[in-house]
């Protein structure tokens, strides 16, 4: 089978010796220069990965990996110099699937990309959250209230989904501002506050689903009560 896979890599030389190994593999790969180049790239063709370098000009991998997340599942590996803690666990965060640090062996970037291809093979497609009485299809945006479907504005679709995909977890104003909101935003943390209540009261009778952890944020977890 042939994989068709993004490489969004700034450094050309690194890019060709990616593009060779890979295509001598049998892969499709196709090269973007940068992160806005990339985003052209992803609105008019479909990829079955992503290899994201982090550190580029105009836009870089962290930024470009929090918008695709808003409307694909496509798996994400990134590329990067860096070896932090706290950026890995920033790009988990933001939704990256794997991380290989430079310098890498290309036989292991072959082997982890092509894993975790077949990993999430046709997951996007297949996709159903489920959470008590409510279930999602991230797919086709759709959301049912037990055996109802429902209509919600983006924001708070944006919502529902990252919290039913970190049920469980203390989820805080400002990873929803950073995960949900479209641009940066540079007013209160409280407009979050606004757009779970109407969530609540789309999501009856599971509103009690979404608790309010007090001076934090928030925490989505299914009591199996109406």
């Amino acid at each position: 089978m042939t994989y068709k896979i993004l490489l969004v890599e700034d450094e050309l030389k690194m890019q060709n010796i990616i593009k060779d190994y890979f295509e001598v593999k049998g892969c499709n790969l196709v090269c973007a220069n940068n992160g806005l180049q990339a985003l052209e790239v992803l609105s008019l063709q479909e990829f079955d990965l992503i290899l994201l370098d982090v550190m580029m000009p105009k836009l870089d991998g962290f930024s470009l990996c929090k918008k695709v997340r808003r409307d694909s599942e496509v798996p994400i590996i990134f590329l990067t110099a860096k070896t932090d803690e706290e950026d890995k666990l920033y790009g988990y965060e933001l939704g990256a699937d794997d991380y290989v640090t430079k310098p890498f062996s290309l036989a292991v970037l072959f082997a982890k990309s092509t894993a975790l291809i077949n990993r999430t093979a046709g997951r996007v497609v297949s996709e159903k959250l489920q959470a008590g009485g409510i279930t999602i299809y991230p797919e086709r945006k759709e959301i049912k209230i037990d055996d109802n479907y429902i209509n919600l504005p983006n924001l708070e679709y944006k919502i529902l989904l990252f919290f039913i995909r970190n049920e469980k977890r203390i989820v805080t104003r400002e990873q929803l501002l950073n995960q949900v909101w479209d641009h940066a935003f540079d007013g209160s943390d409280r407009v979050v506050d606004s757009h779970v209540k109407k969530l609540r009261k789309a999501i009856k009778p599971y509103d009690s689903y979404i608790k309010t952890i007090v001076k934090t944020g928030y925490k989505f977890e299914v009591n199996h009560e109406k």
